[in-house]
């Protein structure tokens, strides 16, 4: 993976979009990514608002923030159509509303993103996130990252399994 979209809500309720890019060497691009590899949705009214996919590449991956399942959203063909384990759900505002007491997310977001691409480990998440934070504000980010890899990966597999059958 080399290029992330996210995309939310901001705090005035409109879209925002953040575009992050992954590499082991340093980046110096800033421009923004028309063609995302994987695409990570903060909130899930945003699904039918805007054009969300047109850019995200058919290998792409695709987590969104929601206990609903694709087909609830309205959107199973299109997740399937990314392949096997290119596409999951997580609730993440509800794992952060859980651990660290307010609904923020981005923590657990990142968990499940390691999760579903593989690109990024758990413990270099984890590390980040005490990195940023102080002990108290860290401890409840790693949790829910935490929880939400492992929810990610027990999605996957459960996939992996339904299709195997």
């Amino acid at each position: 993976i080399q290029r992330v979209v996210v995309i939310g809500l901001g705090s005035m309720g409109a879209p925002v979009v953040a575009f992050c890019r992954i590499d082991d060497r340093n980046i110096r691009l800033r421009e923004p990514i028309l063609q995302p590899d994987a695409l990570i949705v903060q909130d899930p009214t945003l699904l039918h608002q805007v054009e969300l996919f047109s850019g995200l590449v058919r290998t792409g991956y695709l987590l969104i923030n929601t206990a609903r399942t694709f087909e609830e959203l309205g959107i199973g063909d299109f997740a399937a159509g990314l392949g096997a384990g290119h596409s999951c759900t997580v609730p993440a505002t509800e794992l952060a509303l859980h651990h660290v007491g307010r609904p923020v997310p981005n923590a657990a977001l990142l968990g499940g993103f390691a999760a579903l691409t593989r690109r990024i480990s758990i413990d270099a998440v984890n590390a980040s996130i005490r990195d940023k934070f102080g002990p108290k504000i860290a401890a409840g980010n790693v949790a829910a990252a935490s929880e939400a890899y492992q929810h990610v990966m027990r999605e996957l597999q459960e996939t992996a399994r339904a299709q195997a059958n």
